[in-house]
């Protein structure tokens, strides 16, 4: 993983340095709260719904053993003990004093850590398959052109005030378990027919109160191409964004405005202009950095061991608590005798997303012990060791069952994405963690749990769509109606590389019906699905809403008012 160097490091504790005199500011009255607010959010700093937030970046996701118990002893001595992991592969702190932020912030330094740009109109925290340089479908590894992406984009001067916030993600698999189609820019690492590395360039995506699919607009840039292109997209994007609605300033809003090809048109031309300046493009890094960047990323050293061991395979046979963990925790590895154990952090009845100090290190010793001292972040809100030996395995499972780590539920119907909602959210219309609670609490049984396979649910507490419900399997949005909280349920959305938003079903539901109504749409689905292999997505595409939609509204059981 990349590593700072003196520049980075000098960067950092600049910028540390000047926010601290601006804290002193504000807690002095010097500055109002309006002229710290552009401040603050340039430093990761919100202002929620009873204290201050602060957002850590996680760049594409990936930590080692000691960034994660810097956050830990952070939790401890600044919070309230525990931090929150988002669906952008960041960690955030609910509860810190304003006074004590500076000191966290230099605390984050000394591990390499900052929260530069996890906020504001710029362009945010980079993105990536959290499954990278360890994924078995992988076609290249994405953290290098991650990093480029990240060294290039901060502070950058031209991008620092866009018209809304940017976001970026990167996939190196055929299989998208970045998203990227719902991002401003997605890139898909591909290869041309002479089998060169390039991107497949996508433009336009998101979610929140308009939800787009991104649109291809490049089939193939070469890699070395990747920095003047995607200056030229946010060159056009800065250009021409609106400023006078921050609900049509997202550049899905421009693309979908002025039609891909328009877009694509002033792009290529930017780009072409850039490629044909004397001396090549500025923005196009040296191959030497490149190199460099490229350098901190090269694979662990691997031991030379065989597909399966025996102690791994014994453990499974003899252990059922265990053998249900790997059959649903573990993803395959690229190298063998190696897998990637994705730690879970939906515990029955507990916040999605948040982990203890005492649970961070854990995580941290795991790493160091068993995991080449790497650490990922998903956008799903878990945490991933990403190269496990299997032999290991039955030891980082048991550690994992005394911290309460263990539950054996991703990818299935407790394994819920949920954004922090009215407990937390001043943007909130409606809670989040206690409907994510109980419905992983009616579904607790794991072999229910099992028997209705994969299941995606995610939840988000206003249109913002913070917990993705847009892309959602089963997607519950709460809303506000003549202050009643009420439940929107929408069907058949798809974070994959077949992208899909989901379609609402109907009228809401309101906070003590929700859990029947998923009740229903998992028993229409076990009743209608063309034997177990058959996912629910599979069976709503094949049948389509309608039969869902009656079940789900049967013998009156939901509020009719639309």
């Amino acid at each position: 993983m990349y590593r700072y160097d003196e520049f980075d490091a000098d960067f950092v504790r600049d910028r540390v340095a000047r926010f601290r005199s601006q804290v002193d500011r504000r807690i002095s009255g010097a500055l109002t709260e309006d002229e710290f607010k552009p401040l603050r959010l340039q430093n990761g700093v919100y202002l929620q719904l009873h204290a201050y937030m602060l957002r850590v970046a996680v760049p594409y996701g990936t930590l080692n053993s000691a960034q994660m118990r810097q956050l830990a002893m952070i939790a401890e001595r600044w919070d309230k003990g525990y931090g929150h992991f988002t669906t952008r592969q960041n960690i955030q702190f609910n509860w810190p004093t304003l006074k004590d932020i500076p000191d966290i912030l230099d605390a984050l330094a000394d591990v390499g850590m900052h929260c530069i740009q996890t906020s504001g109109n710029c362009i945010r925290n980079i993105t990536a398959d959290h499954f990278a340089g360890a994924a078995d479908d992988e076609i290249d590894d994405p953290r290098p052109t991650a990093e480029l992406l990240r060294q290039w984009s901060t502070d950058h001067p031209e991008f620092a005030y866009l018209p809304r916030k940017f976001k970026i993600a990167i996939t190196g698999s055929p299989n998208d378990r970045a998203v990227t189609k719902a991002h401003d820019i997605g890139l898909r690492m591909v290869r041309n027919d002479a089998g060169e590395p390039g991107y497949e360039v996508i433009v336009g995506g998101g979610l929140g109160r308009t939800p787009m699919v991104g649109k291809v607009i490049r089939d193939f840039l070469p890699k070395g191409h990747l920095l003047p292109y995607v200056e030229a997209i946010l060159r056009v994007y800065n250009l021409l964004g609106r400023r006078d609605n921050k609900y049509k300033a997202r550049i899905k809003i421009l693309v979908h405005e002025a039609g891909l090809e328009d877009i694509r048109a002033q792009v290529e031309a930017d780009f072409a202009h850039q490629m044909a300046a004397e001396g090549g493009p500025m923005v196009a890094p040296d191959a030497d950095e490149v190199a460099r960047i490229a350098g901190y990323f090269t694979p662990p050293a691997w031991d030379d061991l065989p597909e399966e061991d025996a102690g791994y395979m014994a453990a499974r046979a003899a252990d059922p608590v265990f053998r249900a963990w790997t059959d649903v925790n573990l993803a395959a590895h690229r190298r063998p005798g190696y897998a990637i154990a994705t730690i879970s952090l939906k515990p029955i009845g507990a916040a999605p997303g948040d982990a203890s100090a005492e649970q961070m290190r854990v995580i941290a010793d795991l790493a160091e012990t068993y995991g080449h001292d790497e650490i990922r972040v998903s956008h799903e809100q878990n945490v991933v060791l990403p190269h496990v030996r299997k032999r290991d395995l039955p030891a980082v499972h048991r550690r994992l069952r005394e911290a309460g780590l263990a539950t054996a539920n991703v990818g299935l119907i407790s394994d819920i994405i949920a954004c922090p909602g009215m407990d937390y959210c001043a943007l909130a219309t409606a809670r989040s963690i206690p409907i994510a609670q109980d419905i992983a609490q009616h579904f607790s049984d794991p072999d229910y749990a099992r028997t209705i396979g994969e299941m995606k649910i995610k939840i988000s507490g206003c249109i913002n769509a913070c917990g993705h419900h847009h892309v959602a399997h089963i997607g519950i949005l709460g809303l506000d109606r003549a202050g009643r909280e009420n439940y929107q349920i929408t069907l058949g959305g798809d974070h994959t590389e077949t992208l899909a938003i989901g379609e609402r079903a109907g009228p809401g539901f309101d906070a003590d019906q929700v859990v029947p109504a998923i009740e229903r749409l998992v028993d229409a689905y076990l009743a209608l699905r063309d034997g177990p292999e058959e996912t629910f997505l599979m069976a709503l595409r094949r049948l389509g809403i309608a039969p869902f939609k009656v079940a789900l509204y049967k013998d009156g059981e939901h509020d009719r008012a639309a």
